[in-house]
């Protein structure tokens, strides 16, 4: 059985040259890019595809890379912006790119079926609510309570990922909460916290 170094450890290790941190690194991150990228397509070979770009590109480079990052903030902004230039690159590409629904952007918000299967029917209740308020907020402040909450990044992050003013990152949450507030009862604002 392999030990799980801290990540900031193991980034030092991979950018040193440590190969089996490199495989650390890919295994530790992979899943939560995933479910991160699923949040802006339903096409899940370009999320797959960005994935292995981004880490094949953080190998070909490692050498350049700072030894101090966070390292789930900057993994998750760089698959991002692989992510959005690979979704443009694409819609580019196809005859039909004119498509309305084709926008880059947060999709509508969903409970997973592991969160709705551990929850008594009253809770569900709650959360089929929450869910269908979250999806009536505009898109970029289901993405900032999205990365606040669930990827738990701090307001300077949310605005580097997003590339938006760390005060408009806040406000943006304000007017999020304020509305989910004014809208669901205490108990289904809080289960945005438990957001996964």
């Amino acid at each position: 059985m392999t030990h799980t170094l801290p990540e900031t450890e193991l980034w030092e290790r991979f950018v040193s040259g440590d190969q089996q941190a490199f495989s650390q690194l890919y295994d530790q991150f992979s899943d939560s890019l995933f479910a991160f990228g699923m949040r802006y397509t339903t096409d899940d070979d370009l999320v797959k595809d960005c994935i292995h770009d981004l880490f094949i590109d953080l190998h070909s480079y490692r050498t350049g890379l700072s030894q101090e990052v966070n390292v789930k903030f900057y993994l998750l902004k760089s698959f991002r912006r692989k992510l959005y230039a690979a979704h443009r690159k694409a819609t580019r590409l196809r005859l039909d790119r004119w498509n309305a629904d084709d926008t880059f952007g947060m999709n509508a918000f969903a409970f997973s079926i592991e969160q709705e299967i551990i929850i008594d029917e009253g809770q569900r209740e709650l959360m089929q609510q929450l869910a269908a308020e979250l999806n009536q907020l505009p898109e970029r402040q289901r993405e900032i309570l999205y990365l606040r909450y669930n990827q738990n990044l701090d307001y300077d992050q949310i605005a580097a990922v997003m590339q938006i003013s760390v005060p408009t990152c806040r406000t943006f949450i304000y007017r999020a909460l304020k509305q989910l507030r004014g809208k669901l009862e205490f108990g289904s604002v809080i289960l945005i916290f438990c957001w996964q």
